[in-house]
């Protein structure tokens, strides 16, 4: 069982300070609309939203670089939005967050890829999706690889955020973890499926259990499976480290040297996983960046999941909350 103590705690919270992340990927506005349905409308057998709140967070990549700054370090978002009224929302909230838009290009020919939810009487009744998941065209795609160049010297660590929209192509990746391996910075991945195994040599390759039982073909039903699904992944990948969630029976991390450490949940209650995932590569990062090993790093993470699961929404982990939630934790 890993455990922190109160001054190895503290070292590490003053740690976090100003560390600088690159969070290079899938850009994306989340748009709320919430209120009452009281009646069907005459036009259609359809129910009638009479909309009381309608508001804008940040999704995917830029939910991670929110989770960065809220963890009191200097986030870098890199990706892209459309030339539409959705990314001049995006940008309002980049600079209301007094987060840099420096690293945002925007793309005519690109949709900014937003996510509007229906909430109806307190339950989710409909999602609209606006997105386009074509690779970006290898001007944009270029235009991204030297704005990243160009930050390079200035960063602590990068984490690639794929969401399958796009940004992410199997060129750019490969470019960006050779660059981050040439200046000996730490990387860190959150994947999806199409680009799985593009993602070879970084530090810390982070999956859950259905990203890596559908791209392996196996089902995990026990620690057996766990020990041959790990064991396959560092062999693929040859990464560092591979960090494998698991929902509520934590996270599972898998090293050459030392197969296979278990961390246990510390979700108290379960109101809402959206997010958690990036909440876990955020916190995991600066973590790392701060001078924790890898199993001191997962504990962190594994604590800022189990808090924001706790939330409805999704929902940036504070860095106070955190580092208290753990010092109170009997």
């Amino acid at each position: 069982m890993i455990k922190i103590d109160k001054k190895r705690l503290i070292e590490l919270q003053n740690n976090f300070k100003n560390k600088k992340i690159a969070v290079i990927g899938d850009m994306m506005l989340d748009s709320y609309f919430w209120g009452d349905i009281k009646r069907i409308s005459p036009e259609a057998p359809v129910p009638v939203l009479e909309v009381e709140n309608e508001f804008y967070r940040f999704g995917g990549a830029a939910n991670v670089a929110l989770n960065i700054q809220k963890l009191n370090g200097i986030p870098l978002p890199i990706g892209v939005i459309g030339n539409d009224n959705h990314g001049t929302i995006f940008s309002s909230l980049l600079k209301n967050a007094g987060i840099s838009k420096d690293g945002i290009i925007v793309d005519d020919k690109r949709p900014t890829t937003t996510k509007t939810r229906v909430i109806a009487d307190s339950h989710h009744f409909v999602r609209i999706d606006q997105e386009s998941k074509e690779y970006l065209n290898t001007k944009v795609e270029k235009d991204i690889l030297n704005l990243f160049k160009s930050k390079i010297n200035e960063l602590d660590a990068i984490i690639l955020q794929d969401y399958n929209k796009g940004v992410l192509t199997t060129s750019l990746i490969e470019k960006i973890i050779s660059i981050a391996n040439k200046k000996n910075i730490l990387i860190t991945v959150d994947p999806k499926f199409n680009n799985f195994f593009s993602y070879k040599n970084v530090s810390v390759f982070k999956p859950n259990r259905k990203e890596a039982e559908d791209v392996l073909g196996l089902k995990i039903k026990n620690e057996k499976d766990m020990f041959i699904v790990g064991k396959k992944l560092l062999n693929k990948l040859k990464a560092k480290n591979i960090l494998l969630t698991l929902g509520e029976e934590g996270i599972a991390i898998f090293q050459k040297d030392k197969l296979l450490n278990r961390i246990p949940t510390k979700a108290r209650k379960v109101s809402d996983v959206s997010g958690a995932g990036d909440t876990v590569i955020s916190t995991l990062t600066m973590a790392l960046t701060a001078g924790a090993n890898i199993l001191e790093a997962s504990y962190l993470a594994n604590y800022a999941a189990g808090i924001v699961c706790g939330e409805v929404g999704i929902v940036p982990i504070e860095i106070k909350k955190l580092f208290n939630t753990i010092r109170n934790d009997k």
